[in-house]
């Protein structure tokens, strides 16, 4: 099918359709078709899917009289579809990376290693290799040049092939088991498989002709569909035009020795690729000229790990601090190997690896990352060394002359961190009284970190002047003390914090160590009982292990929350059912957390047990056990966002919707999303959606009586009336995804916004009919509340589903209600775009209805944009002149004017343009005007189709251009 008729069909279609694909069969039937299909920009089908098509079409095997499977016939339809696939992989100029799909994207298909097989045996065929002939046995020197290169071609994907096939690969997951795909699949492993075998039985002989193609010292040729079709018309002329040293694409010696040069019209390779991997090549076996000044950082840390210097390394990362030309991933991989040799019984390099740990932090923080844990380990005990070190490493890694002022703040908030972690004022006299932190940090601050240090411990006596007796003083018991205290702030390992705090309780039984750290928040619902239990050291543990288990599960670190979840729930196990069950209810919510920022995200459902479980929490009637609120709120968001209707609908116990608000909520989204389909007087249940909400957001109201008597009303932003308060049902909704629920929850809230009495501009939405058109006491709703609830909505909506036309008008709508012009006309052309493969197809007459496109006009009119609204203008199902011709007349217009008359259709607008230019002395534009005028499309006698077609072509230039105005 040609554009033409592509667009021809998008035009006349009443939506928006992709054009029929035009039929293997079809080039067959017209000779010059294939040439001019691949010249298309994005040829549908694409090119390898054609080569596919031909060849799976050639080599179909018949069907005899007597009912038995027959090879392929060789005949003249089957050699006609060969060359075709031959002559498309020449067009594509025989690249394997096309061909294999590697580096190449957007690509959705590629050949099979049965398809490339068989194409490569065709090219050999065809360029005169003798069938069973060995190509290591043939002199390519002596060949004819087409010949020669399609024994390398074919020798090349050999032994790509096989060493593509030594990699891993991810398996497909399976879909609905159907025996027919099946057994095809299964037939195309087994036959890739035999040419595998094939192919690495002969490996060292591909490897040989390819080494003697090193040796070649002419240039080569491949084929091109010109010479294909020479070949076809002339099968037996071996040494003719074909075969020619001057047929065919020229493939020169050094581009086929695969060197790069600046000419080089074949080479793919990427030189920076190229460079690492002969970089990763010196590494392993280095060169016997290379310098120490010759190799790049990353060569020298090698060199130095091979022989053992690893002093010399931390010299390179200190360097390499001022220069950040070491990648951060491979200097943690150096510290884990220097971990790694460390734990295998090399003590010699514990302190390696602090100072490589302490090189990587410094780079770390100058970066504006967070400090490792493998630092705070490695700094648990320090020493004067280590202080030492520390701070030579961040004297060397910045300059301060040169340092922007954000390093500087890094270096200086680092600095005051380590300061407040230490207990022993001597390590902390030895980096407030350095010259870096004297001159990073002001005398202010400086003070100010002495009171934050005697507010946070009494224990720790700071004096500002210098100690001249400091490392003499022995260590006293409140130093171990805080530096258990300080482990357990920083471990999340159950086990090790079970033991610290045993070791803890053992020094001292007046502290109570769940208050060592402020920021271990444990729900107020729960504190009570837990802090009621009577043994110290379980009390602080199962505090500590909740408070942290909630904290991992906060910043979606699941499985450590899952360790210390379940470490909690063993202890507490043994004493409290209480407890247990709250302990369960955790696991159950973290569980829902992990599924939904995992496989859930790809659309794959929860398993069966999770479902039930959320079921039981639900239905849970136990008494006495505290309960966290946002549980009951994850799991009906839950049973929506998995489309759990029946349950909510039918099976949920009545009980629940008395007890739960958020069930009874569940139960009408359910409910409502069921019934939408079915007749409007079916919709009762949208209608008690529509109380709720309209109650929800209501304000209660209360009267005041004044110090002069007089009586005040007094209203209240959040209702009591309601089954929740309006911010709890907002919290909610943001915890849905479900496109359809979040589509009903915004259609109610739009609707309800539209009721308004003195509403100007309504907004639209989907499925606003199925609620009432009005409100008895429209003075209790709190419209405000109900504006920005919509605004959030559909804030929160976009954030979940960007593209989704719906939700985009409705954004559009309400920027246009409150006068942001420009803003709207985003969204307007935002939605447009999504759903018309950015206006390449028509845009659909349900999203551009005839009120969004005036809107767009009105917009465009107050933005001073005269000749857009006269455009748009045609876009409307009966034209409207009377403004159209109005803003024509506007000669104060913000937009481009006279290079959008390539975008009018309408000849009657053009005609007036060019009395309207005449009649103001306007030529040059009133020549523009009347060039398009004369644009043999428009012409009135045109039959409509070509009509039509000329109008889309405009719509979607037009589109086009304004999308890239306002995007």
């Amino acid at each position: 099918m040609s554009a033409e008729a592509a667009d021809r069909e998008a035009a006349t279609s009443s939506r928006p359709c992709t054009p029929p694909q035009t039929c293997w069969f079809e080039f067959l039937l017209e000779e010059s078709l294939l040439e001019k299909h691949l010249r298309k920009p994005c040829p549908d089908p694409a090119p390898v899917q054609l080569i596919v098509q031909f060849l799976e079409q050639a080599s179909k095997p018949s069907v005899n009289e007597q009912n038995q499977v027959q090879p392929p016939p060789d005949n003249k339809r089957n050699r006609i579809l060969k060359l075709l696939a031959l002559k498309v992989a020449a067009h594509l100029k025989w690249d394997l990376d096309i061909l294999e799909k590697r580096c190449v994207p957007f690509v959705s298909l590629s050949l099979s290693v049965p398809v490339l097989n068989m194409l490569l045996n065709e090219l050999l065929c065809i360029s005169k290799v003798p069938p069973g002939t060995k190509h290591v046995d043939m002199d390519l020197a002596t060949l004819p040049p087409t010949t020669a290169m399609a024994i390398l071609l074919y020798n090349r994907w050999a032994i790509r092939t096989i060493v593509q096939s030594s990699f891993p690969v991810k398996q497909a997951k399976p879909g609905p088991p159907q025996l027919s795909v099946m057994n095809q699949m299964q037939q195309e492993k087994e036959l890739t498989e035999n040419i595998l075998k094939v192919l690495k039985e002969q490996a060292s002989d591909s490897i040989l002709v390819l080494e003697a193609a090193l040796k070649l010292d002419k240039d080569l040729y491949v084929h091109t569909m010109r010479t294909l079709d020479l070949l076809a018309m002339e099968p037996g002329m071996v040494n003719g035009e074909t075969e020619s040293s001057t047929a065919g694409l020229k493939i020169r010696t050094e581009e086929m020795q695969c060197q790069i040069g600046s000419l080089s019209l074949h080479c793919t390779i990427d030189e920076k690729r190229l460079a690492g991997y002969c970089q990763a090549c010196d590494v392993l076996v280095p060169s016997s000229d290379s310098t120490s000044q010759q190799l790049t950082p990353y060569s020298q840390v090698h060199i130095c790990l091979r022989s053992g210097n690893y002093q010399d390394v931390v010299k390179i990362f200190i360097e390499d601090n001022l220069t950040f030309s070491l990648p951060v991933q491979f200097r943690q991989s150096v510290l884990r190997e220097l971990f790694q040799k460390a734990q295998q019984g090399n003590e010699a390099l514990d302190e390696i690896c602090f100072k490589v740990c302490a090189c990587n932090t410094v780079r770390d923080i100058l970066e504006g990352r967070t400090i490792s844990v493998q630092f705070n380990q490695l700094f648990l005990r320090p020493n004067k060394e280590k202080i030492d070190f520390l701070l030579e490493v961040c004297s060397r890694s910045i300059n301060l002359e040169k340092a922007s002022d954000s390093l500087k703040g890094n270096m200086a908030a680092f600095l005051k961190n380590v300061c407040l972690g230490l207990e022993d004022l001597q390590y902390v006299f030895m980096i407030s009284s350095h010259e870096l932190f004297i001159t990073l940090l002001k005398d202010e601050e400086r003070k100010l970190l002495v009171d934050q240090m005697r507010k946070r411990s009494p224990r720790v006596n700071l004096c500002i002047k210098p100690v001249t007796s400091f490392y003499d003083i022995p260590a006293s018991a409140s130093v171990n003390i805080g530096q258990l205290e300080h482990q357990l702030i920083l471990s999340v390992d159950p086990w090790r914090i079970r033991q610290i705090l045993i070791e803890l309780h053992g020094m001292t039984s007046e502290r109570q160590f769940w208050t060592v750290s402020n920021k271990w928040e444990v729900p107020s619902v729960y504190s009570g009982v837990i802090l009621g239990i009577k043994d110290n050291l379980t009390r602080d543990l199962v505090y500590i292990l909740l408070a942290k288990g909630l904290h991992c599960s906060t910043v979606k670190d699941f499985s450590h929350a899952k360790q210390l979840f379940a470490a909690c729930l063993e202890l507490v196990t043994e004493f409290s059912p209480k407890l247990r069950q709250v302990m369960l209810n955790e696991m159950l919510l973290l569980d829902i957390h992990t599924h939904e920022a995992g496989t859930g995200q790809s659309g794959e459902r929860p398993p069966s047990d999770l479902i039930s479980r959320v079921r039981g929490y639900l239905e849970m009637r136990l008494p006495d056990i505290p309960l966290r609120q946002v549980i009951a709120e994850e799991c009906v968001a839950f049973m929506l966002n998995w489309r759990e209707n029946e349950y909510l609908t039918l099976q949920v116990p009545a009980f629940l919707l008395q007890s739960n608000p958020y069930v009874k909520l569940g139960q009408l989204l359910a409910a409502t999303c069921k019934e939408l389909p079915g007749p409007k007087e079916s919709r009762r249940t949208a209608k008690d959606l529509w109380e709720v909400v309209v109650q929800i957001c209501s304000v209660s109201s209360q009267h005041k009586r004044g110090n002069d008597g007089r009586v005040s009303l007094i209203k209240q932003r959040e209702s009591t009336l309601g089954i929740m308060y309006r911010s709890e049902l907002l919290s909610f909704i943001k915890k849905l995804r479900e496109p359809l629920v979040l589509t009903i929850i915004l259609s109610l809230f739009v609707k309800l916004h539209n009721v308004r009495e003195d509403i100007v501009n309504d907004i639209t939405a989907e499925h606003i009919s199925i609620w009432p058109s009005s409100i008895p006491n429209l003075q209790s709703v709190d419209f405000e509340a109900v504006a920005i609830t919509v605004k959030e909505l559909v804030r929160y909506a976009l954030s979940i589903s960007p593209n989704n036309h719906s939700w985009l008008i409705i954004q559009a709508d309400i920027y246009f209600a409150t006068n942001q012009y420009s803003a709207a006309l985003h969204y307007y052309l935002q939605a447009g775009a999504v759903c018309s493969d950015f206006f390449n197809k028509a845009v659909p007459p349900d999203v551009y209805t005839d009120q969004v496109i005036k809107r767009m006009i009105k917009c465009c009119s107050l933005l001073n944009c005269h000749t857009q609204v006269a455009i748009l203008c045609q876009f409307l199902r009966e034209i409207d002149y009377k403004t159209a011709f109005k803003s024509l007349q506007e000669q104060n217009s913000h937009d481009a004017m006279d290079s959008y008359y390539d975008y009018i259709w309408d000849v009657t607008i053009l005609e007036y343009l060019t009395y309207l230019h005449h009649k103001r002395g306007e030529t040059d534009k009133r020549q523009i005007a009347i060039k398009a005028i004369g644009q043999t499309e428009l012409n009135a006698s045109n039959p409509e189709e070509v009509l039509q077609l000329a109008a889309q072509r405009r719509k979607k230039k037009f589109l086009q251009a304004m999308a890239k105005l306002y995007f």
